[in-house]
Order: structure tokens, then C-alpha cells, then sequence
């Protein structure tokens, strides 16, 4: 354990990292791929230069130092980075460079007000931190190579299909290349690929949500190809997937990971997805249907309109065969041929006023998926009608965050 003054100086100076956050996690990651370039191989560069990971990792540290004398009131974030550093292979000999790193990016962007003493403060903490992450990961790396059909690393993949959802989503069916069996995966988790694309210089891995029910001889990944717009690049993986890999080609994956998962109690559930978060939502309410829950599912949509609009007919033939599931569908920009046709439910965005008309108790289990923005009015609508925080469940496609925590 710490002792009582490092845990005091790094309680009182938490709030001066959270002020200083982003400029920390932008001059922290100059800095590492300074020191180790091939770490470019690693993390997203996109979300780079999007400012995305160093605001982030700027987060991480103030509530870890926040919390510092009860880590178990930051568990989410804690279990959501390890799930991440499982999949992508994150090992405990890396955690060094990184406290190092840390401690001089915070010299950097505080100066003279970091002195000796706050930064050594700083440098047990950070040890004692990675020391929790580095134990959890480790009990994660056994459990996922000593399950049924797991493995340790990336392992190939042919894709046996390709199947067009919408207008911007393909769904990637994929069967192992050397034709042994696959682990299982709870609904919610994702696949991590590591991809070298032709023309650039490093690899580049990326996690997609598994969007259907475990229990098949196979995985399915539904990816959204993401275009260039204002500020935002194009996504170089979602891109190459969709124009250049074909039935046939392989693609190597790591085990399946991650922490948005399903609650198994009896409580109604509420799945609420937002664009291409529909992918771990029709997950859930696949394997809700298959395992013949008797509780409520609510299963609440929003997207741009039908052309943006993946699972459409699967969800809506779903709602059809199961009398306790209700499917809405919300367009923020319908097309005429939807307003005539009348396929949607509401126009505009998901607001508390019709989640109150359609969900018919705030005691239920809500599980939510899309932008950091929609997820962060989604939530604070909850909030605002009552829900208990441990009832609301969420995943970012974004790099680690808390949401609704103002």
C-alpha cells in the first residue's frame, strides 16, 4: 500500500492533472513514439489525430489519482482498459516506459509547479496502479488461452462471406483458417484485428463489436466505412475492408474481449443503439431471444434514415416472432420515400419525453452504444428520470471514458 503522504499529495494535485489532461496526454504521446516507435504499430492513429486517446489517457489518470485509496470505484474503467490490453497484447514489461513517460509529460506541461515531491508521489502511485493492471491482465491472458477454442496472439481467419447492411455497414462472416474450434464470447464483446495495409508504414489495430448470438462455428463483425469528413479522416481500416478485402482473404484476430456484457437478472431490458452501435446492441438482443428470456426488450434504434439503417429487417422480424420484444426506430433525417412509407417511429433524437411514452419503467436494465454524444444525452436523460447508475450500461467505440459523471 501507499503511504498516507503520497496518497495525499497525489488526492490534492489530481484536480491540477484533470485542468492540464489534454495537454499531458498529447505531449505524453509525442514523447513515447519518440522513445519507442514501434508503438505506432499499436495504438490508433486515427483517434491520434482526432486528439481522442490523449484526452483519454489524460482521464485515465486523474480518476486514477482521484481514487487512488479505493481503485474499486473506477472497476469500469479499470476492467475496460485491461480487456483492451488483452486484446491488442499489451505485456507487463511495457508498463516501465510508460510510468517514465508519464511522470516527464507532467514535468513538461506543469513546470516549476511539479516539483520532486509531487512527481515521486506521482511515480509510487503510477507503480501501484500498473501493478493492478498488470496482475488482472495477467489472470486475463490465462483464462482466454486455456478456454475452449482460445488462443494466445492473432490467429487467421478466412472471410467465408461478405454481406452488405446498409449503405455504409458490411458484415464480415469469418471462419478459422485452420479449421479448429473458436472460442465463445459473451454479447457485447468484441474481435480486435492487427492489419497491415498496403502503403502505410505501420500496422494498425482496431476492435469491432461481434453482431450476432455466440454459438456458432464462426464470428461475424459488422464494420462501418468511415468517410472523411469535416475534421475527421477517412478510416483507413473500415475503408480497406470494405473496398479491398474479399471472400476468400484472410485476417488475423485476437480472442474475444471486452466488458459491455448482459446482466442475468429479471429485470426488463432496454437496448438503445445509435449508428453503427446497433452492432453489440443486435447482439444482445440476439442472444436474449435465443437463451427465451421472459422479461421485457425494448430495442430502441436512431440512425440518419433507412439507408443508413443496418439489421432493419432482421430486428423488425424479430419483434414479429417474440411477443415480448418491441422494436423502435428513430431517423434525425428520414428520406421521403421513409416518410411515406412510414417505417420510423419518431423524427429527430432519442429524448427522455419518448423514452418515458415507450419504456414502461425506469427499473430495467439500459444498455447503450453509439457517440460519445449521443451516449452522453442518452445517459443524463436516464439520470434525469430516475434510473439508477448501476441500471445504465454503455461502450464507446471512442478510447476509454466515464460518461455522465458532471
Amino acid at each position: 500500500m501507499l503511504d498516507e503522504k503520497t496518497i495525499e499529495i497525489v488526492q490534492t494535485t489530481a484536480p491540477v492533472l484533470k485542468e492540464h489532461s489534454k495537454e499531458i496526454g498529447k505531449r505524453f504521446y509525442k514523447l513515447l513514439f519518440e522513445k519507442v516507435p514501434d508503438l505506432y504499430n499499436v495504438f490508433n492513429q486515427t483517434n491520434q489525430k482526432r486528439g481522442l486517446q490523449q484526452e483519454a489517457l489524460g482521464y485515465a489518470v486523474y480518476a486514477a489519482g482521484e481514487h487512488i485509496t479505493n481503485l474499486d470505484a473506477i472497476k469500469p474503467v479499470i476492467e475496460r482498459i485491461a480487456q483492451k490490453h488483452r486484446a491488442i497484447g499489451i505485456k507487463a514489461e511495457q508498463y516501465p516506459i510508460v510510468g517514465e513517460t508519464l511522470l516527464q509529460a507532467v514535468k513538461d506541461v506543469l513546470g516549476d509547479t511539479a516539483t520532486d515531491e509531487i512527481i515521486d508521489a506521482w511515480g509510487k502511485a503510477y507503480g501501484y496502479i500498473a501493478d493492478a493492471f498488470i496482475e488482472l491482465e495477467k489472470k486475463l491472458y490465462e483464462e482466454t488461452e486455456s478456454q475452449p477454442g482460445g488462443w494466445e496472439g492473432y490467429r487467421n481467419f478466412i472471410v467465408d462471406k461478405k454481406v452488405k447492411e446498409s449503405d455504409e455497414v458490411t458484415s464480415f462472416y469469418l471462419k478459422p483458417e485452420d479449421g479448429k474450434a473458436i472460442a465463445t464470447y459473451k454479447a457485447g464483446q468484441y474481435l480486435t484485428i492487427k492489419i497491415k495495409v498496403p502503403g502505410e508504414k505501420y500496422t494498425h489495430i482496431r476492435h469491432y463489436s461481434l453482431s450476432e448470438a455466440p454459438g456458432k462455428d464462426y464470428y461475424r463483425i459488422s464494420v462501418k466505412r468511415e468517410d472523411e469528413h469535416d475534421t475527421s479522416p477517412e478510416g483507413i481500416v473500415s475503408n480497406y475492408l470494405h473496398k479491398t478485402i474479399q471472400t476468400g482473404d484472410p485476417l488475423p484476430f485476437s480472442a474475444p474481449a471486452g466488458d459491455f456484457v448482459l446482466q442475468h437478472d429479471d429485470l426488463p431490458v432496454v437496448l438503445i443503439s445509435g449508428g453503427i452501435g446497433i452492432t453489440p446492441i443486435f447482439s444482445m438482443l440476439q442472444a436474449l431471444v435465443k437463451d427465451q428470456v421472459k422479461q421485457s426488450i425494448t430495442f430502441i434504434h436512431s440512425t440518419r434514415n433507412s439507408k443508413t439503417h443496418a439489421f432493419q429487417e432482421d430486428v423488425k422480424q424479430l419483434a414479429v416472432d417474440h411477443d415480448n420484444v418491441t422494436s423502435l426506430v428513430c431517423y434525425n433525417s428520414p428520406t421521403e420515400e421513409d416518410k411515406d412509407s412510414k417505417n420510423f417511429d419518431k423524427e429527430g433524437y432519442i429524448d427522455l419525453n419518448f423514452l418515458k411514452l415507450n419504456v414502461a419503467t425506469q427499473n430495467a436494465n439500459f444498455y447503450l452504444c453509439g457517440s460519445l454524444p449521443f451516449m452522453d444525452a442518452i445517459i443524463k436523460a436516464l439520470q434525469e428520470w430516475g434510473v439508477p447508475k448501476e441500471h445504465i450500461h454503455y461502450e464507446s467505440f471512442s478510447p476509454v471514458a466515464i460518461l455522465g459523471d458532471e
